[in-house]
């Protein structure tokens, strides 16, 4: 027993010493010692990662801040992009309020909707006319416009009143020439017309492509001989009647105060006393569109005259519109062109883009097939039976083929007397 705890105590000895030694070995090689981590240590990882999270965060936070700016600036652009839009609808809207505040105050005081006290256009000073007959012409026409001088339009020089009444006074006592008479006949017709009957005509001209040019040149002499053009703001060509026509309607309402206004060929006979009393039918009426109304087939072939490159719009068949030759429209329509002529789309045949001008508003279509008749002997039938045709020309020729030598002859087959013209009340 003794040898035993005798053993086991050396051995507890032993054990300690080895223990010890170790430690103590163990500080030499490691050079460092075994500590608790403090709670700040222990905390440290986790505020490195809240700083990697705060950057991180900071990042998304800058991007969010991107993203919301970029939409920002999106939607200033877009309410930007809004308001020209409705600012430019409000333009449109006061134009044409503006207009037809003009028109009506025109109507008022020229008396068209008014009572009795307020009737006259002396109030004003403005000169209400019947009808506006614009002749389309080119600068190659002049043998064409010196057929229809000849013919249908009376001619006038601009003399004054007292000049014209010493003249005749004068012819009257001393000269019985028939040269005499037929100057002064002619002399005071265009303008009398004007201011007795209301009736303005003009050949409708616009303006060559090369400025200064010879075309233009004899245009002008040409006007400083007769008088009776009307220049508009138009570059002339031959697939540009519809833009002509345009402008021409254009220039016309804002030129003079008429109930109608009408387009003609160089080509075609025009009776201008029957004209005014068919037109005179429907002074009345807001928003009139006056012609010979036709329709047919689309013009697709390429190998055509009058081809139209838009044909598709149309399907196989035009909608209904008045025949180019001649037609008349009411001054409010007139104004509409005015004032939207920016906007109006031109085809190719320009009858076919007045009748699309008006196909959707409310306007009164009125087949007048007077205003189509054709050549002797059907013009001069139907005179004969009474029924005197305003228009003709050969529907084949699209107007009157070979007008400068047939002219005459339609005219004196066709024609009106010229007496009538004066007796006329519109």
């Amino acid at each position: 027993m003794s040898w035993r705890r005798g053993d086991g105590g050396v051995a507890r000895r032993w054990v300690m010493l080895l223990c010890a030694g170790s430690f103590f070995l163990g500080l030499l090689f490691t050079d460092r010692m075994w500590t608790l981590p403090e709670v700040t240590e222990v905390a440290r990882p986790n505020g490195r990662r809240e700083k990697e999270d705060e950057l991180t965060a900071g990042d998304c936070n800058s991007a969010k801040v991107n993203v919301k700016r970029d939409y920002r600036e999106i939607l200033q652009t877009q309410d930007t992009h809004h308001a020209v839009r409705t600012l430019d609808k409000t333009i449109a809207k006061l134009e044409t309020e503006l207009s037809a505040a003009r028109t009506l105050q025109e109507s008022f005081l020229n008396g068209s909707l008014v009572s009795e006290g307020h009737k006259g256009s002396d109030s004003t000073g403005t000169r209400k006319y019947l009808m506006v007959i614009g002749i389309n012409t080119a600068f190659s026409s002049r043998q064409r416009r010196d057929s229809i001088r000849n013919t249908w339009m009376p001619q006038g020089l601009f003399l004054h009143q007292s000049v014209w009444n010493f003249l005749r006074l004068f012819w009257i006592l001393i000269i019985w020439s028939t040269n005499v008479q037929l100057t002064m006949g002619t002399g005071i017709k265009r303008r009398k017309l004007e201011e007795e009957k209301g009736i303005v005509i003009r050949f409708v001209i616009g303006h060559s492509a090369i400025s200064g040019g010879i075309v233009e040149r004899a245009i002008k002499a040409e006007e400083r001989k007769h008088g009776d053009f009307m220049r508009i703001d138009h570059v002339e060509g031959y697939l540009e009647l519809s833009g002509k026509t345009k402008t021409y309607f254009a220039t016309a309402v804002s030129l003079w105060d008429a109930d109608f206004y009408v387009k003609v060929d160089d080509d075609v006979h025009v009776n201008i006393a029957t004209l005014g009393q068919i037109l005179s039918n429907h002074v009345k009426k807001p928003r009139v569109y006056i012609g010979c109304m036709k329709s047919g087939p689309v013009l697709s072939d390429k190998d055509v005259r009058y081809y139209e490159p838009e044909h598709w719009k149309f399907g196989d068949q035009y909608f209904r519109h008045a025949t180019g030759q001649l037609y008349a429209i009411s001054k409010d329509l007139a104004t509409y062109i005015s004032i939207n002529k920016r906007v109006l789309h031109k085809y190719i045949n320009e009858d076919v883009s007045l009748g699309a001008w008006f196909i959707g508003l409310d306007v009164e279509h009125i087949d007048e097939r007077r205003l189509c008749c054709g050549t002797p002997p059907d013009c001069e039938w139907k005179a004969q039976a009474g029924n005197t045709c305003a228009v003709s020309f050969d529907w084949k020729c699209s107007g009157i083929c070979d007008s400068v030598e047939n002219m005459q002859w339609v005219h004196n087959r066709c024609g009106e007397s010229e007496k009538s013209l004066w007796i006329s009340s519109f």
